[in-house]
C-alpha cells in the first residue's frame, strides 16, 4: 500500500468509527498505521471471539494485523486475560461498569465501601419492574422481550440431568475474613474449593437439588494455573456435559464480580436481609453485537428477566441490574444459559453464600414451572 492511501485509508477508518469498521472488516494495515488509541468494547469482544474460534480445534488462524492489535490494545491485553468485563473505570463511572481484571490489588478494609446496586442512574434502562445496564450498541424492548419469552423447557428431573453449573474462573474467591483465612492463588483467588466461587456453586446446587431439581456441579478449575483461555475450556467441558446428557438445557457460569473504583475504592453490593447481610446476585446475558452468531439471545434475556424479577418480589433489592454485554460468554451453548454473578470480591464468603441461597430458591421458583 502506498503512502497516501494509508493515509486516505487511516481517515476513512477514523470518520466511519473504529468499532464498525473492524468488527464488520477485520483489521487492517492502515488502523495499525494510523495509531489508533486503544480500541472500544465492541471491536475487543469481536477480536476475542475470533481469537476464542482460532483456538478451537480446525479454527482459522488470527490474521498477522489482528494478532498485532490482540498484543498492542491496552483493552484488549486486560480483556484476554480471561475475563470480558475488563476496563478502567473513571471518576464518574458506576461501580456496575467497572469489571474484573486477573490481577486485583490488595484489598484494604478502608478502601472498602458497601452498597446496594440499582438501576436508578440514567446509564440503565427501566420497564416491566426490569432494570438493565445495557453496555451494547443495541436498542432493547424490555416490553417486546418480556412478551416473547423465553422457549426454556425442563424434562422431569427423573429424565436426566436439567441444570449444569460451573466456573469458568473457578478460582475467584471473596475478601479474607480472619475467622477463616484461606490459602491465596492470587488477590481475592485460591485454588481451595471450600473458600472460592466452587463453595458458592456448592450451595446452589444443594438448594436446586432440595427443590426438585436434577443438577451437575462441575467443579474443575479453567483459570488455574493459566486464566487464558479460562472461556474455551470451560466450554469445551460444558460442550461434553451436553453430549453425555442431553437433558440438560441450562447452563450456570457462576461468578463473582470485582468493582472497583478510580481511586481504588472496592465496592462490595450488599444488603440486609431479615436481619443478615447478604450479597446481591447479578444475571449478565450476553449477545451478538461482537459478530457472534448468537440469533436467540433474547430469549436468555427474558429468563433472566423473569429470575430477576422473582428475586426482587421475594427480597427487594437482592437482584443488582442484568448486564447486557457484547460478547456471548458460551451462552449460544443451550437456551437456558446464564452467567451469574454473586458478590464480589469486597464482600465475604458468608454474605455470598447467603446471596446464593436465596437466588437459588427464587430462581426454581421459576425454573420449576418449566418441567414437564
Amino acid at each position: 500500500m502506498k503512502p497516501k492511501a494509508a493515509k486516505r485509508g487511516a481517515a476513512r477508518l477514523l470518520r466511519r468509527g473504529v468499532a464498525g469498521i473492524l468488527a464488520l472488516a477485520g483489521v487492517g494495515m492502515a488502523a495499525v498505521a494510523a495509531g489508533l488509541p486503544p480500541l472500544p468494547e465492541q471491536a475487543a469482544a469481536y477480536l476475542l471471539e475470533q481469537q476464542t474460534q482460532a483456538d478451537a480445534p480446525g479454527g482459522q488462524a488470527l490474521s498477522f494485523w489482528q494478532r498485532i492489535l490482540l498484543a498492542d490494545s491496552a483493552l484488549l491485553a486486560q480483556a484476554a486475560a480471561g475475563h470480558a468485563d475488563s476496563g478502567t473505570a473513571e471518576e464518574t463511572t458506576p461501580p456496575e461498569e467497572i469489571g474484573e481484571t486477573p490481577n486485583l490489588s490488595p484489598i484494604t478494609p478502608d478502601k472498602v465501601e458497601e452498597r446496594t446496586l440499582s438501576g436508578s442512574g440514567t446509564e440503565y434502562v427501566n420497564a416491566q419492574g426490569i432494570s438493565l445496564f445495557n453496555r451494547t450498541e443495541k436498542t432493547v424492548d424490555l416490553a417486546a422481550i418480556a412478551q416473547a419469552g423465553s422457549s426454556l423447557h425442563f424434562q422431569p428431573a427423573e429424565a436426566g440431568p436439567q441444570i449444569l453449573i460451573l466456573h469458568t474462573h473457578s478460582t475467584e474467591a471473596y475478601a479474607q475474613d480472619s475467622a477463616a483465612p484461606y490459602q491465596e492463588s492470587g488477590t481475592a483467588r485460591t485454588t481451595d474449593p471450600s473458600y472460592n466461587i466452587i463453595k458458592v456453586g456448592e450451595e446452589i446446587t444443594r438448594i436446586f437439588e432440595e427443590m426438585g431439581l436434577s443438577v451437575i456441579h462441575d467443579t474443575n478449575l479453567y483459570d488455574y494455573p493459566d486464566y487464558n483461555g479460562a472461556y474455551e475450556r470451560s466450554k469445551a467441558a460444558a460442550a461434553q456435559y451436553l453430549a453425555q446428557y442431553p437433558t440438560i438445557q441450562m447452563v450456570l457460569d457462576v461468578h463473582r464480580d470485582a468493582l472497583v473504583g478510580a481511586d481504588g475504592t472496592v465496592y462490595k453490593p450488599v444488603l440486609q436481609i431479615d436481619g443478615v447481610k447478604t450479597a446481591q446476585v447479578m444475571l449478565l446475558v450476553g449477545s451478538d453485537d461482537a459478530g457472534a452468531v448468537f440469533p436467540d439471545w433474547t430469549e436468555h434475556m427474558a429468563l433472566a428477566m423473569e429470575l430477576q424479577q422473582q428475586m426482587n418480589s421475594l427480597w427487594p433489592g437482592l437482584a443488582r441490574p442484568i448486564t447486557l454485554r457484547t460478547a456471548r460468554f458460551n451462552q449460544q451453548m443451550t437456551k437456558g444459559s446464564l452467567l451469574v454473578e454473586v458478590g464480589s470480591h469486597g464482600n465475604t464468603l458468608d454474605e455470598a453464600l447467603a446471596g446464593a441461597r436465596l437466588f437459588a430458591r427464587s430462581a426454581a421458583k421459576v425454573l420449576l414451572t418449566r418441567v414437564g
